[in-house]
């Protein structure tokens, strides 16, 4: 049985606004995050950015998203499951799985909203996002990597066949805890971007999202971890752990806006090179009522305490940050 949680809002509101939407992880991408179709899903009560179409292609030519995992350093087998449950959990048919008490909201039904997003053909994102393969990588580049050598490294694990080459795919590296990447835990806690493989011709789109658990947690993992420098309050507890929670907040994000804006031309609001995206646009949101320093009400598991928004598969709980929804041009919450 679930019941919901408000967290202190007299704690929570002496966060200033800035810190709450780097919270909220900004993604700082560079090229790199319908009407309401299931009762499950509440609408935040204020407007926010309005994201603009801007004529670009998205990932529609695909009955499906295909996810490519490189798992960069040292990753625990127990933290990997998570995630490859989180990827099972986007499948309509993994609904089955949960319990007909549990079954809304789920992962699946999350994503929905970005199904909603059309290119000018009037085609929609996918509604499945699929894991087709995952690769292992030792640090080849090093523990202190810059963004284009991410770029490199998927490059290379396709021209070198280890990967397939998909251009309506999305290529993600997931670093270890122990790898600092370039701007990573500065700016960002994640991104997407394109890299042009020159043996095919043809662009694809690629990310990365770190474990922040040992370098910003607060800053990468809110609400389930607080900064240092901010006035003390309690953090949210993490249904899985809180590094690996803010990684699935992360992935999220950046699934999102690479879905809707893979090539800097789609779906987003304000620079070019820094834009709000489908995430992005609604950052500190994870519950109805959210406002700054509270990401709202959500779901607590009564055995653990802890807070989440969505079901998962093999008794999976997440927490999925709001999306901006073009129908009704605001934010739209799982629960």
């Amino acid at each position: 049985m679930s019941k919901m949680i408000i967290v202190e809002k007299s704690h929570l509101l002496m966060i200033s606004l800035a810190i709450v939407v780097a919270l909220a992880l900004t993604t700082g991408s560079n090229g790199l995050n319908v009407k309401q179709s299931h009762p499950s899903s509440l609408h935040t009560t204020t407007k926010t950015n309005q994201l603009t179409y801007h004529g670009g292609p998205l990932l529609t030519n695909s009955g499906t998203i295909n996810v490519y995992l490189i798992w960069y350093g040292h990753i625990s087998q127990k933290d990997k499951t998570t995630i490859t449950d989180f990827f099972a959990s986007f499948s309509p048919s993994s609904d089955l799985s949960i319990s007909r008490k549990q079954r809304p909201p789920t992962v699946s039904k999350w994503w929905k909203t970005i199904q909603s997003y059309k290119d000018k053909a009037g085609s929609s994102v996918p509604g499945t996002v699929r894991l087709v393969k995952q690769i292992g990588d030792k640090y080849s580049s090093g523990k202190n990597i810059k963004r284009a050598q991410i770029a490199d490294l998927v490059q290379n694990k396709i021209e070198t066949n280890v990967l397939p080459f998909d251009p309506n795919g999305i290529y993600l590296v997931l670093t270890s805890r122990d790898v600092t990447v370039e701007r990573f835990c500065m700016s960002s806690c994640g991104f997407h971007d394109t890299k042009t493989i020159p043996t095919k011709g043809y662009k694809v789109v690629f990310g990365h999202v770190g474990d922040a658990s040992l370098q910003c947690p607060g800053f990468c993992a809110w609400p389930y971890a607080v900064p240092a420098y901010g006035p003390p309050f309690k953090p949210l507890v993490a249904p899985n752990n809180v590094g690996i929670d803010g990684v699935v907040i992360n992935i999220a994000t950046v699934l999102a806006g690479a879905a809707t804006n893979p090539f800097k031309n789609g779906y987003y609001q304000g620079d070019v090179q820094a834009p709000l995206e489908a995430v992005t646009a609604c950052s500190g949101k994870f519950g109805e009522g959210a406002f700054p320093g509270f990401p709202g009400k959500l779901l607590l598991d009564k055995a653990s305490n802890a807070s989440y928004n969505a079901y998962g598969v093999n008794g999976r709980k997440f927490l999925l940050p709001a999306v901006w929804d073009p129908a009704t041009l605001s934010c739209k919450v799982v629960v």
